[in-house]
């Protein structure tokens, strides 16, 4: 099982009006730029079972660009753990559900960085989540069964293998 854990893109800063923070959607910079991101990192994630979204707009957005980018035809849901004000165990249910499949789960900030260190074992994610950050994870098996640290990736930056 691989997870990866995606922060939205960037969102534009003018609330819709009559509307919620939930309906601001990606900029157009945003749009083009993780669909860049996201293509670039195709290969290294390999095949995705299934795509879990935030139903917040930017999320949606995000995480169809994602889905288009790496070539993802399965299925592609939204899920109330992921949205912004949940815990971080709110999300453990998902993961022991689809414990055998490659999941790609797309929400916000703190969140992201605060369930990547939970999966971890870590006091705190030692890395900016910027928008359209992926943080790829993978479950061992044997003695030590648990999640490793696969890669780090944000837009406009080398992916970074190893974190401390």
């Amino acid at each position: 099982m691989r997870i990866f854990l995606v922060r939205h893109g960037d969102a534009d800063a003018e609330i819709p009006e009559g509307l919620g923070d939930e309906a601001r959607a990606l900029t157009a910079k945003a749009r083009s730029n993780t669909a860049n991101h996201f293509a670039s990192l195709s290969e290294r994630m390999g095949p995705i079972s299934l795509i879990l979204t935030s139903p917040l707009v930017r999320t949606v957005q995000t995480a169809q660009i994602l889905s288009f980018s790496v070539k993802h035809e399965g299925l592609l849901r939204a899920h109330r753990c992921l949205l912004p004000d949940m815990p971080v165990g709110a999300v453990e249910p998902v993961l022991t559900e689809h414990a055998d499949q490659n999941l790609v789960l797309v929400g916000h900030q703190p969140s992201m960085g605060a369930l990547a260190a939970h999966l971890l074992g870590m006091q705190s994610f030692p890395k900016p989540v910027n928008p359209g950050t992926v943080i790829g994870l993978e479950r061992t098996e044997g003695e030590n069964p648990g999640l490793k640290f696969l890669f780090y990736a944000a837009p406009g930056q080398q992916v970074v293998d190893v974190i401390q």
